[in-house]
């Protein structure tokens, strides 16, 4: 078993993702021991970003950093423990919190569907997402 950055890398539909944690310098935290839930947008969803988006989130390592550990809970929640979370929060690696609905799916802060749960991981486990999730201002 691989950790959350090789089975990422593997997938072959996160390469904008690893792009941006690798300019964040969050490779080697994903790759340590965590373990880590990581909401993983694919690139389709950072594709859906306005044009030129990812280009200034790539030079911006602030910014980059609060919005790639937006995406990261510690601990390793399954999909079978999201579903007993419906209508609360969770504290985020970015320290904001991440409103979780499971009417009509599991959904984040209202309209990022999880479209894909549990990859197992050795360090934690991935859930796909189909946008990026932004931090409350």
């Amino acid at each position: 078993m691989q950790n959350i950055i090789d089975t990422a890398i593997a997938a072959g539909s996160f390469k904008t993702l690893a792009a941006a944690l690798t300019a964040a310098g969050l490779v080697d935290t994903l790759k340590s021991a965590g373990p880590f839930t990581v909401f993983a947008p694919t690139d389709d969803a950072f594709a859906k970003l306005p044009e030129g988006t990812v280009d200034k989130l790539l030079k911006d390592v602030p910014k980059l950093k609060a919005i790639l550990t937006y995406h990261v809970l510690s601990g390793k929640v399954m999909a079978a423990d999201v579903m007993k979370i419906d209508g609360k929060t969770a504290k985020t690696v970015n320290g904001a919190d991440l409103k979780i609905s499971t009417q009509g799916g599991v959904k984040l802060n209202g309209s990022v569907h999880v479209t894909k749960t549990d990859i197992d991981c050795s360090n934690g486990v991935i859930h796909v997402v189909d946008a990026v999730l932004m931090p409350p201002a």
